[in-house]
């Protein structure tokens, strides 16, 4: 089993798969990536370019909630194969290796990380959001809003 900081490492990895797809960060985490996983080894480092790019195609074909739900699992799919593969070494072996991927990470992770799902808010600091005036202040509105004095309640309703 490993321990917390590895787990949090991985989970780091898993989240910066799925936020990098179909963007201009993507080639070169793409690339560090199965090279991490490939430790040297051609065919696997091909494999993993392959499972990549698989990622990306499952989050590409996706909207809506089942979106999220995808994103959600890919994440998740990454971060186990990273742990597995962290697991499957020895020590000396796993301490350079998880250097490698917090190097690798600082390097093709945009600094914040703050990226938000289709019809979300992503906010890097601080976000002040506020209603003057009669006004309607939201981040993300999920439905309509209606400005304007509340309809009478129906007799019958008492």
């Amino acid at each position: 089993m490993l321990e917390q900081a590895l787990v949090v490492l991985a989970a780091a990895g898993g989240t910066a798969v799925v936020q990098a797809a179909s963007t201009d960060a993507w080639a070169g985490l793409r690339e560090a990536m199965a090279r991490w996983f490939g430790r040297g080894d051609g065919r696997r480092q091909q494999a993993e370019l392959e499972r990549l790019d698989q990622t990306v195609t499952a989050l590409q074909t996706t909207n809506g909630a089942e979106a999220e739900r995808v994103r959600l699992r890919q994440e998740a799919a990454w971060q186990v194969r990273i742990e597995a593969a962290l697991e499957g070494m020895d020590e000396a072996e796993r301490d350079r290796a998880a250097d490698e991927l917090r190097t690798l990470l600082a390097q093709h992770v945009p600094a914040g990380g703050v990226s938000a799902g289709s019809g979300g808010l992503a906010v890097g600091g601080n976000a002040d959001i506020r209603a003057e005036g009669g006004s309607i202040a939201a981040g993300v509105i999920n439905g309509g809003a209606h400005i304007g004095d509340p309809p009478l309640p129906d007799p019958s309703q008492g």
